[in-house]
């Protein structure tokens, strides 16, 4: 070899050596909605993310690929996580032949052409096409499911599926996501969540919050409850509160296989023994607060800003206590709020997990929980936009540019 190659040569391998020689991923952002949440086409174009803006776009047009997932309003993590992966993948939700038969439900749900088909492929450089996914409430839950599923697989559908009708989801193996981000997600669960008494005249309210929002009387409201593993579509002609009514009144709400249960403290520390963070997966919490401490009783009442909606759901939250055996204990740590989740439940999962949660440092550790700390202030729609003056599009293009720096 010529000697004036050889510097030429060294500075080649040092760079491919190096951790910074490919400091940048593109790997596609997936936006997760919360619970009672919409797709794109729902609600006559108005964004569960961006309200009337449009995040999703903002971001593409950054030069951030970004996808929004789409799944049950009201269906349990599971479920939700199950259909995410067919949503984006493509192919027939499979809930899993063992976890239908427990539940009580259809196996099978609706057929996506998939956002994304390439999703855990090999791109030209022969690197594996991984995505980041950012879940807002309940959505938060959703992607630790789906992330967990991927990599660890479900050893009981394995062991009574025949690998022939096996979902992949369920095989494992699979690393696919790149980072988890949470927003307001209750890892902990809500207490508003508590029981069946309080959550749905949550749901009826702020079914007709949205009518109002978009500005169509509530049996205009073109939204989808995507009950269909439940038998629950609504009928040609069927009202939306005959149709909401019906559901209401299903046995669903007394399963386990539900959001409900899940958003609940005590099932939120079933949910959190189940799926725990993955060591190469980077993990990000951002919390929000919109509630102060109240004299001499120290419960926590709304800030003026916080979304007239929310009102209710956040002066019940911010005076509710419980101890009683069997149950997760609520006391005075869980009363701050931002409307719908406890503030400490957002961190990231601690109830029954063996989750580490740390403090925000750059660099950022896999395997762990870098917790953003508390936006105050900030409720729990202004994250996503809704009802608020705010304009975050810049702070979802700074998160954006975070997680596109992070090492492929």
């Amino acid at each position: 070899m010529h000697l004036t190659k050889l510097p030429r040569l060294l500075l080649l391998l040092l760079l491919l050596a190096s951790p910074f020689a490919y400091a940048d991923n593109n790997y596609p952002l997936v936006l997760v909605h919360g619970f009672m949440g919409w797709g794109r086409q729902e609600l006559l174009g108005f964004k569960y993310w961006g309200g009337l803006g449009d995040l999703q776009e903002a971001l593409n047009q950054a030069g951030y690929p970004t996808y929004t997932g789409v799944v049950g309003p009201f269906a349990s993590n599971w479920d939700r996580a199950c259909e995410l992966y067919a949503y984006l993948k493509g192919g027939t939700v499979d809930y899993g032949q063992v976890h239908a038969a427990t539940h009580g439900h259809n196996r099978y749900g609706r057929t996506f052409t998939g956002l994304y088909p390439d999703w855990g492929t090999a791109d030209t450089s022969g690197r594996m096409r991984k995505i980041h996914l950012i879940g807002h409430s309940q959505g938060g839950q959703t992607v630790r499911v789906l992330t967990a599923l991927l990599e660890q697989g479900a050893v009981v559908e394995q062991a009574a599926t025949p690998t022939r009708e096996l979902s992949p989801l369920f095989q494992g193996g699979k690393p696919w996501v790149h980072s988890v981000t949470t927003l307001a997600a209750p890892h902990d669960g809500t207490s508003i969540a508590v029981g069946i008494d309080t959550l749905l005249p949550f749901v009826r309210t702020s079914l007709l919050g949205f009518a109002a929002l978009v500005g169509v009387q509530p049996d205009q409201l073109p939204y989808d409850f995507k009950l269909d593993q439940w038998g629950l579509r609504r009928e040609p002609g069927e009202t939306l509160s005959a149709y909401l009514t019906r559901v209401e009144h299903s046995p669903i709400w007394q399963s386990r296989d539900i959001s409900g249960w899940d958003l609940s403290p005590d099932g939120a520390q079933e949910l959190n023994g189940k799926f725990p963070a993955q060591p190469e997966v980077y993990y990000f919490s951002w919390a929000t607060s919109a509630t102060l401490p109240i004299w001499p009783f120290h419960h926590q009442v709304p800030i003026p800003t916080l979304l007239p909606q929310l009102w209710t759901s956040a002066l019940f939250i911010g005076a509710y206590s419980r101890n009683e055996p069997g149950h997760v204990t609520i006391d005075a740590d869980w009363w701050e709020n931002d409307g719908l989740v406890n503030t400490r439940s957002m961190a990231g999962p601690t109830l029954n997990s063996s989750d580490r949660i740390v403090p925000w440092r750059d660099p950022p550790q896999r395997g762990l929980w870098n917790d953003q700390g508390v936006l105050a202030g900030w409720d729990h729609m202004d994250i996503v936009g809704i009802g608020t003056l705010r304009d975050v599009r810049n702070w979802y293009l700074r998160l954006a540019r975070t997680l596109a720096d992070l090492p492929p």
